[in-house]
């Protein structure tokens, strides 16, 4: 059976658990080879392919198109510049890297969950089409608690919980807008993802456009 003759769910459980592989691979070396900083240079190139990807969707787009939305276009790839330096630095924490990704899937699997079951209004259907208010309250509860679960065991910041609970909160939220800026430019390009090199799931931003805010905010708040 060929990948395009999978249901979308299909794909996406196929893709997701091979990112989790390669995740696992990196987390090994990390622990065992710490000196060549693997959680850092996959967070560069993970940033790399993402700045690849959009550089070649707005050289795609007519002129026209362009130069309507040039303002957005130039802020966005000069936003995923500082992304580029934030993963850098950020990346020589390697545990508070893996702590912001347990939020954003958190919010990413509670906004998807909790959106099919219940549904709802849309939060901006111009932007994206399924977001919901209750696809978002589920991310942020989902983050959160994942946030909890990671202080619990690993403590980068210490054992204060209460602590957690906040950044679970503002990191679940700004996930979701990291995703719904990332849909907003491609509603401007009029495409339905940056890419198609994740099977169900797009191109790397499209899997990985929530860390746009997270990752410069936590870089200044660590600095």
């Amino acid at each position: 059976m060929k990948l395009s003759e999978l249901s979308n769910t299909t794909l996406r459980v196929i893709s997701a658990s091979a990112m989790l592989a390669v995740l696992g691979v990196i987390i090994a070396l990390e622990y065992y080879f710490p000196q060549i900083h693997a959680v850092r240079w996959l967070g560069v190139l993970v940033v790399i392919g993402a700045m690849y990807e959009t550089l070649k969707n707005f050289k795609s787009a007519d002129s026209d198109t362009f130069n309507k939305h040039s303002f957005y276009f130039i802020a966005f790839f000069a936003w995923l510049i500082l992304m580029l330096v934030s993963v850098y630095f950020v990346g020589a924490r390697p545990w508070i890297m893996l702590w912001l990704l347990m939020i954003i899937v958190g919010a990413d699997v509670g906004g998807w969950l909790f959106g099919k079951i219940f549904g709802g209004d849309k939060m901006w259907e111009r932007i994206s089409g399924h977001k919901t208010w209750a696809g978002q309250i589920g991310g942020i509860l989902c983050g959160t608690v994942m946030s909890i679960l990671f202080f619990m065991y690993i403590k980068p910041f210490g054992n204060d919980i209460v602590f957690a609970i906040l950044m679970g909160i503002s990191m679940s939220l700004l996930s979701q807008y990291g995703d719904l800026t990332a849909s907003y430019i491609k509603r401007c390009l009029g495409i339905k993802d940056f890419g198609n090199l994740i099977p169900g799931h797009g191109g790397i931003l499209d899997r990985f456009d929530g860390w746009i805010y997270i990752l410069p905010l936590i870089w200044l708040f660590i600095a």
